[in-house]
């Protein structure tokens, strides 16, 4: 159950109750979420300047003052967490092959965009001790890897683990406890759209729910699925945000937090509207 008002989770639960009060910055919130305004991201380390998901990229990302980035996880053949979107090398760094096939000798000798080193999920969290990591594991066998390294950093009360497959949530959950804040996954994203349109069906709580504006057809951040969140006691975080326009479009709906690539472009945008404290 996410850590927001237990009032507005038992008002959403019940068919006609009224809208429920909803904060976006509350103490009872998990400290990852415990922010004033809406929260910005660097995805993937924002992949505009320096390569993505690089200790450049993070770095840069920080020293503009994002207070949480987002990146993915892949686990190499031996076991270890390591920070790439793709399952192969091929797009990103001048190596080939897939990151499950290879050991991580032979993972960490590839450079992405050909000069930078790829990062274990251990040596980012200790490297950016201070900072937010909103963390995807893009496979199943990613999920282990990922939940040690977090409890060998001891960083539990600054991750978020999202991802597509609400399989992989309910795993890392299940291996982390109920202090770990979680995203929900398609299956759930969709239940909370149609329970956003007053069809009742099963739902399992989550922190968080970290969108696409639409999946194909379907459009997800809609005025009423962010209120249907909110009544919920759960955060909406949009990803793939890049234009200025649909940036300021997104938080005059009220969403708790935007994912871009473009992070001068989100600063800006925060700043014309108040919101930005980094």
């Amino acid at each position: 159950m996410p850590r927001g008002s237990q009032r507005a989770v038992e008002a959403a639960s019940i068919p006609g109750a009224a809208p429920a009060q909803y904060s976006g910055a509350v103490t009872d919130w998990h400290p990852f979420l415990q922010h004033q305004g809406p929260i910005a991201f660097a995805h993937r380390g924002g992949a505009s300047v320096y390569p993505e998901n690089s200790e450049r990229a993070f770095r840069h990302a920080v020293d503009l003052g994002f207070s949480h980035i987002e990146t993915d996880v892949q686990a190499t053949l031996d076991g270890v967490g390591v920070i790439m979107h793709d399952d192969r090398l091929d797009r990103t760094t001048d190596s080939t092959g897939d990151v499950a096939d290879l050991t991580w000798a032979e993972v960490s000798r590839a450079r992405i965009s050909g000069t930078e080193p790829i990062l274990r999920v251990s040596e980012l969290l200790e490297a950016f001790p201070g900072t937010f990591v909103n963390f995807d594991p893009k496979r199943d066998e990613a999920v282990e890897p990922l939940a040690r390294a977090i409890l060998e950093a001891d960083a539990l009360d600054r991750v978020l683990i999202g991802a597509f497959s609400d399989r992989r949530i309910d795993h890392a959950r299940a291996l982390l406890g109920d202090g770990l804040a979680v995203g929900a996954g398609s299956r759930r994203v969709m239940a909370l759209v149609l329970r956003a349109n007053r069809i009742p069906v099963p739902f399992e709580r989550v922190d968080a729910a970290q969108v696409p504006v639409r999946m194909g057809r379907i459009e997800i951040v809609t005025q009423r699925f962010v209120r249907y969140a909110h009544e919920a006691g759960i955060h909406v975080h949009v990803w793939g945000v890049n234009d200025p326009a649909e940036m300021h479009r997104l938080l005059d709906l009220g969403v708790d937090g935007l994912m871009t690539d473009e992070l001068e472009i989100l600063r800006s945008v925060f700043a014309q509207r108040g919101a930005w404290d980094g």
